[in-house]
């Protein structure tokens, strides 16, 4: 208990810390660029996937906004192929992680690769901000301008961006598979009837949608007490909860005799029923990754308020210049095409996509085509089982790939 404790103290003090005080420095711009343009090199492709023995692809899409995004294709199985006759799935990840999120496990228990493995062509795609994404057509890192935005951005412009792109790509309808904070982009998305006629089908792992009633004690915490609120006040537009120095001390702590940092994801996520504790240290070499703090403040907003709205600038005049009326704009869950394929997979030990708004999301739903949702339960599952769980292929990919099959 007092390791565990130790642990959440000091990934608190991380979260909430380090942008404040300098333990991540920020690229300049030609640094930037210079990771950008030789990401095609250097990027996930080359660093997790071809070493697998997979073959793939580095692209780059534009939204409408200025964001350069970073996707990868992997378009065919380990053992190869062709590539004909492979339906596209287009994966995106949740918060303050990017596409490795998908690739972490390994090979036989990583969804893009237990995809790609099925015969499905798979596209991966890193959020604006993150380590592969940090190009804009005008705006450096270093610019506030840069951070302007919230997962509402995420849902209007990103999402559709890169739906578009792979449709175009592929000339195929795709699926849809999202996690955490993917789940809310995309729900928001469809409820406004964004991109859903290039879509197949969307399978939502770990749902957020409301999330008053999460039961995280650090993201409560957090919520609760203004500390986004609080960075953004210091001047802090960027939200960067890692850097080399906390990093190594954090390896440090994890590799200490009788001390599992599975506890560090748990204080989060709730416990994880199957997570192996080395995988930490291979999510430590590639996450979390950076939002922006207005991202945070938003996401603290619905925490409180229960509500899923578009952010609140907490000024009716300034709503009113933004959005025409003194209050943000709710997204209606209700309004969802009805006769959308929709596959929700949620867990009894998430305390971030916590039972209780999981019910009240899916009574929004209960107007749904019953033909066209499948929901799955497991009692025992939390937050980051859904994409490392040891077993979650035998869990959650197998039926999620047949539900896809039947689309």
């Amino acid at each position: 208990m007092a390791n565990g404790f130790l642990i959440a103290i000091t990934f608190v003090f991380v979260l909430f810390c380090s942008s404040a005080f300098g333990t991540r420095m920020y690229s300049s711009w030609n640094e930037t660029n210079s990771l950008v343009a030789d990401s095609n090199a250097d990027g996930i492709c080359k660093l997790m996937v071809e070493p697998q023995g997979y073959t793939c692809e580095e692209h780059k899409v534009t939204t409408k906004d200025g964001y350069v995004l970073s996707l990868q294709r992997i378009p065919l199985g380990g053992s190869g192929g062709e590539k004909g006759n492979r339906v596209p799935v287009l994966l995106q990840h949740g918060l303050l992680m990017d596409s490795i999120t998908w690739l972490l496990s390994p090979p036989d228990q990583s969804l893009a690769l237990v995809l790609a493995d099925n015969g499905f062509d798979v596209w991966l795609v890193s959020s604006r901000g993150t380590k592969y994404s940090r190009g804009h057509i005008s705006l450096k890192p270093e610019d506030e301008a840069f951070w302007d935005w919230t997962w509402d951005e995420l849902a209007a412009y990103d999402l559709p961006a890169t739906v578009q792109y792979v449709h175009d790509q592929t000339g195929e309808k795709l699926h849809y598979v999202g996690h955490s904070l993917g789940t809310l982009m995309a729900m928001a998305a469809f409820s406004k009837g964004e991109v859903v006629s290039m879509l197949r089908s969307a399978a939502l792992l770990s749902p957020v949608a409301y999330v008053g009633e999460i039961t995280s004690p650090l993201g409560r915490t957090a919520a609760e007490n203004f500390l986004a609120e609080a960075l953004k006040w210091l001047g802090l537009h960027e939200f960067s909860p890692k850097g080399d120095a906390v990093t190594k001390l954090l390896k440090k702590i994890c590799a200490e005799p009788g001390i599992d940092c599975t506890n560090l994801l748990n204080s989060f996520t709730g416990k994880n029923c199957c997570l192996k504790p080395s995988i930490v240290d291979v999510f430590l070499d590639h996450e979390p990754q950076p939002s922006s703090t207005k991202n945070m403040i938003h996401i603290a907003q619905m925490i409180r308020e229960g509500t899923i709205q578009m952010y609140d600038y907490k000024d009716p005049e300034e709503n009113k210049r933004r959005y025409g009326q003194p209050t943000p704009p709710l997204y209606d869950m209700a309004s969802i095409p009805k006769d959308v394929p929709l596959f929700l997979s949620h867990g009894g030990a998430d305390s971030l996509s916590d039972v209780n708004d999981m019910k009240h999301l899916l009574q929004t739903l209960k107007d749904h085509d019953p033909n066209k949702i499948e929901v799955q339960f497991q009692e025992d599952y939390a937050h980051a089982d859904f994409v490392m769980g040891t077993n979650a292929r035998q869990v959650v990919y197998e039926p999620l790939m047949a539900f896809f099959k039947r689309y």
